[in-house]
């Protein structure tokens, strides 16, 4: 840091020159051309190949360091280098939702005078995991450090990991049943929590004795502070061989050719224009204990979204017309949009690994204030943010397809991604200590289809491109609970020419220990978060939990008799009712109840991915095979997809392509003697609208969006031809 009191303000001055000059030029700081590039393109690629090498390497390092199974079995941690204001240069693969989260965080500091107070020195290390400054939801606890070369700031070295506990209302840390700020757990806002490359002690015990399980949360700060320092001496190295005037130029033209280049990606794979689409998230919490009457009981969220794309390739995404923010933990924030929409264009226009901060300057949110994309008020809770999140960008997913389709690049759709429900827990340990974890297996759900192929199969989410169930044994290690089962959810995938990919299910018994919280989060009940496209159906959601309490499955075992290990495919009965005897529980939606002890058996389910193109279309043999395989039932493949299976002589399924032609064509024939003019069913739909003939929560939702927004009921009245105010908010004023 300089001395002079004047330069307390050097590093905010550039920040807000270097936006100055991107609002009056167009250009990232001003950079109109590509200098550096032009003069020795060569040089200029092998630079930004190093430093991407980098932050690999500096991550997989730390995930070597890192005891945490969230970080070194599921890979949920990133690592950026960044501008000296806070730009991101390069970054590493992982959780890319969390670079440009990182970069409102460092402009925060800048813009609050972190340079005069607390200030910012060589060694320094700064961390923080409030959304309303800039990561997702408190669990995402990101740390940077300075990167200062002959006494100049000249960038910063960020990392990012999620921990799995952060002392919240409930364990775990995606705090479902939070429904404030203040029930979350540990915030480190913008805090500076190291000196001279060293952790503070007195931060470390701040994290003893405000968490569950503090220990990965502290062996995570020291492999993300390692990584950071790694990636501050490999920058200074390079500073030394190729000069700071030239590193300082070249950081920036990097992210203006990231800018560039997102532009024309998007003007090459993509058709100018305006594009709408729509979602929906249900929560049923009625009658469940920790719910407090701050919230209403069930929510109904309608996610409306309109994508324009300019004809200089911008994109632009706007959120006019979605619901009200609430006393849930579901809200998100500006920073954690911008997180959505980072990692989206990273695996599907940005894939080869150059992306940057330029990408993210190619397009715009629009973030209508006071809804739950952008509270106005920062008490509020975000723990669950990705409820509403993951839905949201799967739209964004689709509607970026529609585009790539309609300009002839069909290999590039991708119905895209789905809620991913996740499963916490904290107690007593198997080792009788407190403990709290969240269960990362969550991160191997089903994608989307794709226009040329099926989806993937328990191996996608949204959040972390490169996803990864872990290891049962090291989960088993981590909590009171013992896998007896784990198997693919048939039919979980939605239907279509190439079918979504298939969630999975797994049953545990819990063990060694009297007393076992089990909470969950992000599940959507009684409507579809995701879509399918061109005909797909959506995959189904709402997904139960099942539980034994007091089960015989000890005895059972003790006999050697026949163990429930999933649900099975009886939607009447289930596996665990045929095989265990015991307290049977059958739960919709988020799971909170009263503690589990040893013996309880206990299932959860994941989400599959929504279909592509006509069912009638899907190819009999390769149906035969996924009955053959448990993705889907035989009565699935007959009365969905049309198709008719035999058995072979070994007892293997077998299309009966010409039975499958006859009922194809009974099943066209039903859906033209069905069908109806679209004006007909639209007549029909606006005597419901008028008569507001929809259930409460339906209602309350539309109420609610109408209230916030005015250009929602301007165009839903004109739509329906209705005046929508005086239909869901009767006695309001005009």
């Amino acid at each position: 840091m300089l001395d002079k009191p004047a330069s307390a303000l050097r590093i905010r001055e550039r920040l807000i020159e270097s936006e100055r000059l991107m609002e009056e030029t167009g250009c990232y700081d001003g950079i109109t051309e590509l200098s550096l590039r032009n003069q020795d393109p060569l040089k200029f690629e092998t630079l930004h190949t190093k430093l991407r090498a980098y932050c690999v390497s500096a991550r997989e390092m730390a995930r070597r360091i890192s005891a945490s199974p969230g970080v070194r079995e599921v890979g949920e941690m990133v690592v950026a280098i960044y501008t000296p204001e806070g730009d991101a240069i390069a970054l590493s693969n992982g959780i890319m939702v969390h670079v440009h989260t990182m970069s409102r965080f460092i402009k925060w500091m800048i813009r609050q005078g972190y340079e005069e107070n607390p200030c910012i020195r060589d060694g320094d290390i700064f961390a923080n995991n409030d959304a309303f400054i800039g990561t997702v939801q408190v669990p995402d606890v990101m740390d940077v450090v300075p990167i200062f070369h002959s006494g100049k700031l000249v960038g910063w070295a960020g990392a990012v990991c999620h921990e799995l506990e952060a002392g919240g209302i409930t364990p775990g840390g995606d705090v479902a049943l939070a429904q404030e700020r203040f029930t979350e757990g540990l915030f480190v806002c913008a805090e500076k929590i190291g000196e001279n490359d060293e952790i503070r002690r007195d931060y470390v015990i701040r994290c003893e004795r405000n968490l569950r399980m503090p220990i990965y949360w502290v062996l995570d700060e020291k492999a993300k502070v390692a990584s950071c320092i790694d990636m501050r001496e490999s920058v200074k190295a390079l500073i030394d061989e190729i000069g700071l005037d030239y590193w300082i130029k070249v950081s920036k033209e990097f992210i203006e050719e990231g800018r560039r280049a997102q532009l024309a990606r998007t003007r090459q794979l993509t058709v100018p224009g305006i594009y709408r689409g729509h979602t929906f998230y249900g929560h049923v919490t009625a009658g469940k204990p920790g719910y407090q009457p701050l919230g209403d009981p069930d929510w109904l969220y309608n996610i409306p979204i309109e994508m324009e794309i300019t004809t200089d390739g911008k994109i632009i995404m706007d959120f006019e017309g979605t619901q009200p923010w609430g006393y849930h933990s579901m809200n998100c924030t500006p920073a954690g949009m911008d997180g959505g929409m980072f990692v989206t264009l990273t695996q599907h226009m940005n894939f080869e690994g150059l992306v940057n901060d330029g990408a993210w300057m190619a397009t715009e949110l629009k973030l209508p204030h006071g809804t739950w994309t952008n509270p106005d008020n920062e008490m509020v809770a975000t723990a669950t943010s990705w409820a509403l999140l993951l839905p949201a960008y799967g739209v964004f997913q689709r509607l970026l397809s529609r585009s790539f389709i309609g300009r002839g690049f069909v290999e590039e759709a991708f119905v895209g991604q789905v809620n991913s429900p996740m499963i916490e827990m904290g107690g007593t340990s198997q080792y009788g200590k407190l403990f709290g974890m969240a269960h990362f297996e969550c991160a191997a759900a089903g994608s989307g289809a794709l226009a040329i192929k099926d989806g993937l199969d328990t191996a996608y989410v949204g959040w972390n491109p490169e996803s990864d169930m872990g290891n049962i044994e090291i989960w088993e290690q981590n909590m009171p609970m013992v896998y007896i089962g784990r198997s693919i959810v048939p039919n979980s995938g939605g239907a279509g020419k190439y079918r979504g990919g298939c969630s999975f299910l797994s049953t545990w018994l819990v063990s060694k220990t009297d007393h076992l919280r089990l909470v969950t989060s992000e599940h959507s009940s009684r409507v579809f978060d995701n879509g399918g496209m061109c005909g797909g159906y959506p995959a189904p959601t709402c997904q139960k939990h099942r539980a034994v309490r007091n089960s015989n499955i000890f005895e059972l075992a003790e006999k050697r008799a026949p163990l429930a290990h999933h649900t099975g495919t009886n939607p009447h009965r289930s596996e665990l009712e045929l095989r265990l005897q015991g307290e049977h529980v059958t739960m919709e939606g988020p799971y909170i109840t009263a503690p589990h002890k040893t013996g309880d058996v206990f299932t959860h389910s994941y989400n599959g991915g929504g279909g592509y193109g006509d069912v009638l279309e899907r190819d009999p043999l390769k149906t035969a095979l996924d009955v053959e395989n448990g993705y889907l039932t035989k009565e699935a493949a007959e009365g969905i997809f049309g198709i008719i299976l035999d058995e072979d002589g070994d007892g293997y399924p077998v299309a009966n392509i010409e039975a499958t032609k006859r009922h194809r064509a009974e099943m066209r024939a039903r859906r033209l003697a069905e069908a109806k003019p679209v004006s007909e069913w639209i007549a029909t739909e606006r005597g419901r609208v008028e008569k507001a003939d929809f259930a409460p929560e339906v209602k309350k939702m539309y109420a609610s969006a109408i209230k916030l927004s005015s250009r929602f009921t301007r165009e839903f009245s004109d739509f329906w031809n209705v005046d929508a105010k005086s239909i869901f908010m009767p006695g309001a004023k005009p």
